[in-house]
């Protein structure tokens, strides 16, 4: 292996996702020389996504070509201290993704912004049900920005990915056809709703006969033509199905690629490479100063990048792993209860039920990944945690993305798995479901965090993180409670059978089936070094040219889609840092 040092940049970035896509146009005006490190490859709606390549159901959602080569890069997954970590080596319970666009080209696109509750949690919980709701090993805390400190950053970041659906609070004023219980908008939303398959309509119809209150889900798909901020044109969604999974053919959903890098690459100041796995943030000799990064190429050389400013705008396992690799901030020890460093890991809580209707057909071939109606009637900030003894919320909707012939064959339960039955029933049945979902916030807890494996390493000898990370009660009671809900609606519809897919109280996390793909924590935001590894900016109290942005900085998993937030804190991230940070060179967040 060859060792090669490159010239210097003003800032280099890690991984070309959202948040560094994002990062890197709001910081172009500068003039500063910008590099961005991809480990994965090149790819562009043309020639990448276009019909008919990418309408291949075998190829993206079966053999999951957009997602990470687990066999090269993976993490270990144990549920408690007393098993022995294995790697993740079959795609199952989280798909991250790799490439230029990350995990933002094969998303579903629901663009969400948080409850003003979810942003200051603890301080929600202690004022409204007292501390002694919260229990003992809950880790739970603030973000330390707050809803109206955030609001524009949220405007701005819907403006960007042209997001369509109705606003519910415009200013303080409630709409009709919203969401009522969404914190205020300080604008509408860019584009009308996307228009409601048969499925989502039913649902709506059924939901507010039953006194709730439906809306179109905030969905980051175009229902109109539209140009962005940055001057990227989306065209309208043609509800082609082949959205989940794969890279828009249609410049329909929002991904980096059709919302910002046609842009970015027009800045001279900035340039990008890919096939670089970055492997450490490089410190100097006072462990206090980021002096750039080191990566593999994809000749093998070991290659050292210098820098002024590095950011890490990765997937939350990379940011997380790349600061333990590197000994930037204390690890976190539960047993010890020291360090920060991988604390407060959280997932996502979601259930669902399966509703089959002989006498309609739903046409499940056609939808959009974020082509949903949703309820908010039991959210975070709409249930007595006192009374029903957990604490946290979800949405519950109905959603149409649009299922192929190989994955979207849903059959009644007690279906032989194979032969002249099945077959008969896959026949009987396709285009007669439809789904109502929960999809709801997941707390932290001391025994959920993220360290480095001492076992398994990668290709290059360097250990792979480890996910340490099980089920609690409180998030099962959770799921519970929006069960009985669940059935309710569906009890209202009328279908001739419903089949539900819930975890237990007790139950065990099971790495095999999908849930999502929203991983966060690990290298939380905070008030305090004692508590967070960034500030409010998202700026390493250790290193202060070290930016760590994404949802790595989540303390907890809000009960949405995280995206709408990841890309609010990046521009208010990218805000301080153009117009603070660039001046000083200092600590954004002065501690007394």
């Amino acid at each position: 292996m060859s060792k090669i040092t490159h010239k210097k940049v003003d800032v280099v970035l890690v991984g070309l996702g959202w948040t560094s896509s994002v990062m890197a146009m709001e910081l172009a005006s500068t003039g500063l020389e910008m590099l961005a490190l991809e480990r994965g490859e090149d790819r562009d709606t043309v020639p990448d996504f276009a019909y008919p390549k990418m309408a291949d159901e075998l190829s993206y959602a079966v053999r999951l070509k957009l997602m990470q080569n687990l066999s090269s890069g993976t993490v270990t997954v144990r549920r408690n201290e007393q098993e022995t970590a294995l790697p993740y080596r079959s795609m199952g319970a989280f798909l991250p993704g790799t490439g230029v666009g990350g995990s933002g080209i094969h998303w579903g696109a629901y663009t969400f912004r948080p409850l003003p509750a979810e942003l200051r949690l603890r301080s929600y919980v202690k004022e409204t049900f007292g501390e002694e709701t919260i229990p003992a090993d809950m880790t739970i805390q603030d973000f330390p920005v707050g809803y109206d400190e955030i609001e524009p950053y949220l405007t701005r970041f819907e403006q960007i990915v042209g997001v369509s659906g109705q606003a519910g609070n415009l200013n303080g004023q409630k709409l009709a056809g919203g969401n009522p219980f969404e914190g205020y908008r300080s604008a509408p939303l860019p584009l009308p709703p996307l228009k409601k398959t048969y499925n989502v309509s039913m649902f709506e119809q059924t939901a507010r006969s039953m006194g709730y209150h439906p809306y179109p889900t905030p969905a980051g798909i175009a229902s109109e033509a539209y140009t962005n901020p940055y001057g990227m044109q989306l065209g309208p969604c043609n509800f082609c199905g082949f959205c989940d999974h794969y890279g828009c053919l249609n410049y329909s959903k929002a991904s980096p690629q059709t919302c910002v890098l046609d842009a970015l690459k027009r800045h001279k100041n900035f340039n990008y490479k890919t096939g670089c796995e970055v492997t450490r943030v490089n410190l100097d000799s006072t462990g206090k100063k980021a002096t750039g990064v080191t990566y593999i190429d994809t000749q093998g050389n070991e290659v050292e990048q210098p820098a002024d400013l590095v950011i890490l705008g990765a997937f939350p396992f990379s940011n997380v792993r790349l600061l333990l690799l590197s000994g930037i901030g204390e690890p976190y020890n539960p047993a010890k209860k020291s360090g920060v460093v991988g604390r407060n890991f959280a997932y996502q809580s979601t259930g669902s039920a399966t509703l089959t209707f002989p006498d309609k057909d739903f046409n499940t071939f056609i939808g959009a990944g974020a082509n949903s109606v949703g309820i908010d009637d039991f959210a975070t900030s709409q249930i007595d945690f006192k009374k029903e003894g957990f604490i946290g919320g979800a949405i519950i909707k109905s959603s149409q993305s649009g299922s192929g012939p190989i994955k979207g064959t849903p059959v009644p339960a007690g279906t032989p798995k194979w032969g002249s039955a099945w077959k008969k029933a896959v026949k009987d049945n396709y285009g007669h479901t439809m789904s109502v979902e929960v999809h709801g916030s997941n707390m932290s807890y001391k025994d959920n965090y993220l360290d480095l494996d001492p076992t398994y390493k990668d290709r290059y000898g360097n250990a792979l993180l480890r996910m340490n990370f099980n089920w609690h009660d409180n998030d099962m009671k959770m799921l519970a409670f929006m069960k009985a809900r669940v059935e309710e609606i569906a009890g209202k519809m009328n279908a001739s059978s419903v089949t539900t897919s819930f975890k237990k109280v007790g139950e065990q996390f099971d790495v095999r089936p999908y849930q999502t793909t929203h991983v966060v924590g690990g290298a939380v935001m905070g008030d305090h070094p004692s508590n967070s590894v960034v500030n409010k900016y998202m700026q390493s109290w250790d290193v202060p040219n070290l930016f760590v942005i994404g949802a790595s900085a989540f303390p907890q998993n809000i009960q949405y889609n995280p995206t709408g937030l990841v890309g609010a804190l990046t521009l208010y991230s990218a805000n301080a840092i153009r117009d603070q940070y660039l001046k000083s060179h200092a600590p954004l967040v002065e501690l007394v």
